[in-house]
Order: structure tokens, then sequence, then C-alpha cells
């Protein structure tokens, strides 16, 4: 009997690799593994993914489409908080068909810096939509802290989403708030900061102005952004 081919290999990889990841541990998964469950050979695999690592950087994009096609303007005229909350349940809503793997996945890499490092870089990618689906700004001097901030709160409102065996996710909401509302106070903070320092800063420009660029920052200059790669290539 021959296997069936699926029509769309990229997320046929991606549910093999779940499916696998539900039922061992991460470290055990190999890619011929993933391979020959998802019907695929490993010249495919490899057209379509460089590693295990970029199959989750995959499902995250396919959680952040699911998320964003989901989105519409009916909570527009909210506070930015209830805005961001009701984007990230619905984006633990989407993961929920990937609980058991998720739950082994992170329980295994939660002490490997390397893979925490490029989990984080994904991550910030897909905040940076959500964020835009909240109708948040990313942009302007503060941006970097928003999107490391929504980072942080929704990882460790993961935590309780993974042991949350609640139908209704009491804990997980709770969670989620609690984290939003000491993202929204170290925010304030921030931009306090920034108007209190706003003087410090002009005269500092001042200062600067005329100063001829050092080696290093030269040559940041003519390397530019380089080639973008999947950080999650990594893991």
């Amino acid at each position: 009997m021959t296997a069936d081919v699926p029509k769309d290999k990229r997320k046929a990889i991606v549910e093999a690799l779940m499916d696998l990841a539900a039922r061992q541990p991460w470290h055990e998964i190999e890619i011929g593994d993933v391979a020959k469950a998802a019907h695929v050979s490993l010249a495919e695999f490899r057209d379509l993914f460089p590693s295990k690592g970029a199959v989750l950087g995959a499902l995250s994009r396919q959680i952040d489409r699911q998320v964003l096609e989901g989105t519409t303007d009916d909570l527009a005229g909210e506070p930015a908080r209830e805005r961001i909350f009701d984007v990230l349940m619905r984006r633990f809503d989407a993961l929920e068909p990937y609980k058991q793997a998720l739950r082994r996945i992170f329980q295994d890499l939660q002490y490997d810096p390397v893979s925490l490092a490029a989990l984080n870089q994904v991550s910030l990618n897909s905040q940076r939509f959500m964020l835009a689906a909240a109708g948040i700004d990313t942009e302007g001097p503060l941006g970097k802290l928003k999107l490391q901030g929504a980072v942080l709160v929704f990882a460790n409102t993961m935590r309780t989403w993974l042991d949350d065996d609640d139908p209704t996710l009491a804990k997980t909401m709770a969670r989620l708030d609690r984290e939003l509302r000491r993202a929204e106070r170290i925010l304030e903070g921030a931009e306090d900061l920034r108007r209190l320092s706003a003087p410090l800063r002009a005269v500092g420009r001042a200062l600067m102005q005329g100063r001829r660029p050092t080696r290093p920052e030269t040559r940041r200059t003519e390397d530019g952004n380089g080639d973008a790669q999947n950080p999650a290539a990594a893991i």
C-alpha cells in the first residue's frame, strides 16, 4: 500500500513533528522520523526546513496567521490592555491542539540557552504582529521594550497555560491579566523616565555633533543587516 502524499508538505511536516513531540522527548526525535511521519523524503524536508527548530518557527507563523485572520475591529474602542488580552487569549486557543507537544518541548528546552534565545527571536517576530493586531504601536523609542515585554508576558502566561486543563482557562486568564498589568506599569515608568531624561539626551546629541564615527560604527553601517535567517534553525 502506497503512503498518501500530502498536498501541503510544510503543514504535514509541522503536524508530524508536533505529533511526535507529544509522545517522546524533543532530543530523541530525528529528522528522518519526522520526514517518515509526514510522508515526505529527506530531500523534500531539507528543501522546506533546515532543522526541527525551523519547523517550530513555521508553527509559530501558522498560529500568527490564524490569529490575524480572526482579528476584527470589535474591540477598537477598548483600552489597550483589553485588546492585547483578547489577541493573546485567541493565540492560546489556536495553540490548544498542540498543548501536549508544547508541554514536552518546553520541558526539554528550558535549560538550553541557545534554543531559548532562538525561540525568543521567533517570539519577537510573532508578538510584533500580535501587538499590531491589538492596535498597539511598536515603532519609536519604546518599541523594542513593548515587543520584549509582550514576549515575556506571553511566555510567563504560557507556563500557567501548559498546566491549565480547565476548559474555561480561568487560571490562564488570571495570570495573563496580572502579567499585562505588570507590563503596563513598567512601560509607564519607562515613558516617565524617557520624558525626564529628554534634556540630557539633547545635550548628548549636541556634544556628539561633528564627532567622527569609530571603526566599529563604520563597519556596522557598511555591513547593514546581513542576510535574514530563520533563528529557530539553530534548534
